[in-house]
C-alpha cells in the first residue's frame, strides 16, 4: 500500500520546484520549502527499506533507480553542448566521469547551464543514500539529538569559514548540513517518533526554528531578497520547521481516490520525478526559442506568464513521453508511456440490516413458556471440538502505514 499523504507531498513539492523555475518567486520557498520535504521523504523511504532488507540491497536499488535517467541525459545533453562550443570549464578530464556516478556536480558548459545546474540535487541525493546505512544506526542509538547534529556543523561552518580543498567537495558538504536534519527527520517519521510526540512539543520547536530562520534571512538576504535557496542557515531551519510539522500530521486521504484528475495528476508526478526535475529546467529554456519558430512570440496584454506555464507543462510532458521509460527500466518495471493510472476507490462500508425484534414465546396453558421448559438429550453426541482462532494467511499479517517506493 502507497501512503498517498506521501506521494501528494512530493507531487506538490516537484510542481512547487517547476514554478519556481519559471518565475523565481521568492514568497514560494518559504511558503512550500520542496527541497526540504523532497529530502525528508526521501529519508523516511529508505529507512523503511533498511527495516526489511540488508543496506547494501538498499543503497543498491536507490543508485539504480537514480542513474539510467542522468545517464539518458547526459548521452543528449553532453555531446550538444561540445557540439555548440563548450565554453568554461574544459570537458576534457576525470570531472566528466560524474555524469556517469555523480559523487560531485557534473560539469557543463557555460551555455548549457539549465541542463546541468539542477543536478546539485541528484549529487545530494546520491551522498544522502551512501550515508543512510550508518545515519539510520546513529538515529537508532541518538534519536533526536542527531537531528541537530547538521544544524550544529552549519552553526560551525558559518562561524569558521571552513571550506574544503575542492569546489565540489564543498559545496557537497554544505548541501549535507543544510539538509541533514531534514533526511534524518524522515527516520523519525518512518518509525512513528514523530508522530508519537505531542503537538505541544512539536508545534513550538516548530514555531522557534521558523522564527529563527526569518530573523536571520531578514539581517542576511541574499541576492532575491528573502529567498530562502539563498541563505542556507534560514533554508536549514525553515525546511526542518515545515517538515516537523507537515509529517507529524497523517490526514486521511480516502478523499483523493474520489478526484479522478487529481488522482492521475499525483500518481504521474511520483511516477515521473526524476524525468520531470532532470528536463523541466531544459523545457524552460525552450519556450521562447519554439515560440520563436511558430511566430507567437510576439505577446501582449499580460498573457506572457500564463503562455510560459503553459508551454513549460507542454514541454515537459513531452520530454516525460520521450524519455520517462528510463524511471521504468531503472525500477524494473514494464516500460510505460503516461503512468497515471487512478487508485482503486476504498470500498463502501455496508450498512447492517437492523434485525427484527424476537417474537414473543409461546405460554403453554398448563405451565411456563416453552423457552423456558428443560429440554432432555436422550441420545447426546460428542461434545462439540473448540477451534482455536488462527490467521487466515498463516502468518500475522504485516501492515506498512507508510508503503515504500521499492514494492509496488
Amino acid at each position: 500500500m502507497r501512503n498517498r499523504y506521501l506521494d501528494l507531498l512530493r507531487a506538490a513539492a516537484i510542481a512547487r520546484v517547476v514554478v519556481y523555475h519559471l518565475f523565481g518567486w521568492p514568497w514560494l520557498s518559504i511558503l512550500l520549502p520542496a527541497m526540504g520535504i523532497m529530502f525528508a521523504l526521501a529519508g523516511s523511504l529508505t529507512a523503511a527499506s533498511l527495516d526489511k532488507r540488508a543496506a547494501k540491497a538498499v543503497v543498491t536499488s536507490r543508485v539504480r533507480r537514480l542513474l539510467p535517467p542522468l545517464w539518458l541525459l547526459g548521452a543528449i545533453a553532453v555531446p550538444a553542448m561540445l557540439y555548440a562550443g563548450w565554453e568554461g570549464e574544459s570537458p576534457y578530464s576525470w570531472k566528466l566521469a560524474l555524469w556517469i556516478l555523480p559523487l560531485g556536480d557534473p560539469p557543463g558548459s557555460t551555455a548549457g547551464i539549465d541542463v546541468w545546474e539542477p543536478l546539485w540535487y541528484i549529487r545530494a541525493y546520491l551522498w544522502f543514500v551512501l550515508l543512510t546505512p550508518l545515519l539510520y544506526a546513529a538515529w537508532k542509538k541518538a534519536s533526536w539529538a542527531l537531528v541537530a547534529v547538521p544544524i550544529l556543523l552549519l552553526a560551525g561552518l558559518d562561524k569558521t569559514g571552513f571550506e574544503l580543498p575542492f569546489g565540489r567537495a564543498d559545496a557537497a558538504m554544505w548541501d549535507f548540513v543544510t539538509y541533514g536534519a531534514c533526511w534524518i527527520a524522515g527516520f523519525a517519521h518512518h518509525d512513528g517518533r514523530l508522530h508519537r510526540l505531542r503537538g505541544g512539543v512539536v508545534y513550538p520547536v516548530a514555531i522557534v526554528l521558523g522564527a529563527l530562520a526569518l530573523y536571520w534571512l531578514h539581517g542576511h538576504p541574499g541576492e532575491g531578497g528573502w529567498d530562502l535557496n539563498d541563505v542556507p542557515e534560514s533554508q536549514a531551519l525553515w525546511s526542518l520547521a515545515f517538515v516537523l510539522v507537515v509529517l507529524r500530521w497523517q490526514p486521511d486521504m480516502t478523499w483523493l481516490a474520489y478526484l479522478r484528475p487529481a488522482d492521475r495528476t499525483v500518481s504521474l508526478l511520483n511516477n515521473r520525478a526524476v524525468t520531470i526535475y532532470l528536463w523541466h529546467n531544459i523545457a524552460i529554456a525552450a519556450i521562447w526559442p519554439v515560440l520563436t519558430l511558430l511566430a507567437l512570440d510576439d505577446l501582449g496584454g499580460g498573457m506572457e506568464g500564463p503562455v510560459s506555464l503553459a508551454m513549460t507543462l507542454v514541454l515537459t510532458a513531452l520530454a516525460v513521453l520521450l524519455f520517462g521509460w528510463a524511471e521504468d527500466l531503472a525500477a524494473k518495471r514494464r516500460p510505460r508511456l503516461w503512468p497515471a493510472a487512478a487508485t482503486p476507490r476504498p470500498p463502501r462500508e455496508p450498512v447492517a440490516p437492523t434485525p427484527d425484534p424476537a417474537p414473543a414465546a409461546p405460554v403453554h396453558p398448563d405451565g411456563p413458556p416453552l423457552s423456558e421448559r428443560t429440554t432432555i438429550n436422550l441420545h447426546p453426541g460428542p461434545p462439540p471440538v473448540r477451534e482455536e482462532p488462527r490467521d487466515p494467511y498463516g502468518e500475522e499479517p504485516v501492515v506498512s502505514w507508510f508503503g515504500d517506493r521499492d514494492r509496488r
